[in-house]
């Protein structure tokens, strides 16, 4: 039983960093998109 609650903490825990590296991986692509179309309409 204790292996099995460790796998949902697991399980807990790479849900929260998935949702988290998507997010962070959104705003990257956010701010290179910004930039390049900076760079289009600026350059």
């Amino acid at each position: 039983m204790g292996a099995k609650r460790q796998d949902d903490e697991d399980f807990g825990f790479w849900t929260k960093y998935k949702h988290f590296a998507g997010s962070e991986l959104l705003l990257y692509t956010v701010m290179v998109v910004g930039i390049l179309l900076g760079i289009l309409i600026f350059g």
